[in-house]
């Protein structure tokens, strides 16, 4: 008899102890102090760690014997934390005993789609093979299925990915992602991914409020800061931006605060009559921020910050 089927089965469960001591305490506390905001969708995680708390405790006593089904859906807009929260489900999962590794794989369409006959599977079981063990995150999910193209690979991907996720949900979970309206045209016309998709969670866009928090978690976390002048052209920035097309949330911030950061250096270059303390390579003020299109009324320019015309 081996010591598997000698261990004991246990009685009772003290959930309270298993939440602290397998980590899931930990996995949830980062996601509250790294990502500002999305409240319903930490609510969510915080109710999936507890489905899986529970169902784990329940194997441990004979009372499940079927692996759930973990595979999700994450829509949104672009910015708004799905990777992020991906990185820290799969920790959650590897913590729980879910997946044997907890490592993250993302890709895209191309990675997963050939440009010509007998391509497309291969790559697509190359990039199952190295998730397996861990979480596979498909960013803009949609673009696989492109029903326009008869010459189109992507439904040969479609339907790999489906048998993998049905035959190996207990050593892969697969993350969906996208814009919400994209999303659920996709699951309508692919109905095998929506019943394989157990969990489904919409990711809000940011708050004004909370768009300027981030952009001061960002400049912290590279020793940067706003004076009261930049702080108020921030905001101001914020407002008018989010009023503009192809707005993505917080990778718009982060492109913002780059651009910022080039004409702050372009500015002390220029300017600098002798030598520049601390304080001065490290702050942001309002004329480095100003300059932007949008307070001009042109667009915003998503782009590298190397490329910016703007002085």
């Amino acid at each position: 008899m081996n010591a598997e089927a000698e261990r004991p089965v246990p009685q009772t469960v003290d959930l309270a102890a298993e939440y602290e001591s397998s980590g899931v305490a930990d996995v949830l506390r980062e996601l509250d102090e790294e990502l500002i905001g999305l409240a319903p969708v930490k609510q969510r995680i915080r109710e999936t760690a507890a489905l899986l708390l529970v169902d784990r405790a329940r194997r441990d006593m004979g009372l499940a014997q079927e692996t759930p089904t973990l595979h999700m859906s994450f829509s949104g807009n672009p910015g708004t934390g799905k990777t992020t929260v991906a990185l820290k489900m799969a920790g959650l999962l590897h913590r729980l005993g879910y997946v044997r590794k907890g490592h993250l794989i993302s890709v895209t369409r191309d990675d997963l789609v050939g440009q010509y006959i007998g391509h497309t599977a291969p790559k697509t079981k190359e990039v199952l093979k190295k998730a397996m063990g861990g979480v596979l995150f498909i960013d803009e999910a949609y673009y696989l299925y492109r029903p326009d193209n008869e010459r189109d690979y992507g439904q040969e991907a479609i339907e790999i990915l489906l048998q993998v996720m049905e035959n190996n949900r207990d050593d892969l979970v697969v993350i969906m992602a996208g814009y919400a309206d994209r999303m659920d045209k996709f699951f309508t016309a692919n109905p095998g991914f929506r019943s394989r998709i157990a969990h489904h969670i919409e990711f809000p866009d940011y708050q004004d409020m909370e768009l300027g928090q981030i952009a001061t978690s960002m400049l912290r976390a590279q020793n940067y800061v706003l004076d009261d002048g930049g702080k108020r052209a921030l905001d101001e920035y914020i407002e008018l931006r989010r009023q503009q097309p192809h707005f993505a949330n917080a990778r718009s911030i982060r492109n913002a605060l780059d651009r910022a950061r080039l004409r702050q250096a372009n500015r002390l270059f220029q300017s600098a009559r002798g030598p520049l303390d601390a304080h001065q390579l490290s702050t942001i003020t309002q004329d480095d921020i100003r300059p932007s299109r949008v307070f001009t009324g042109g667009l915003a320019v998503e782009r590298n910050p190397s490329q910016d015309t703007t002085p």
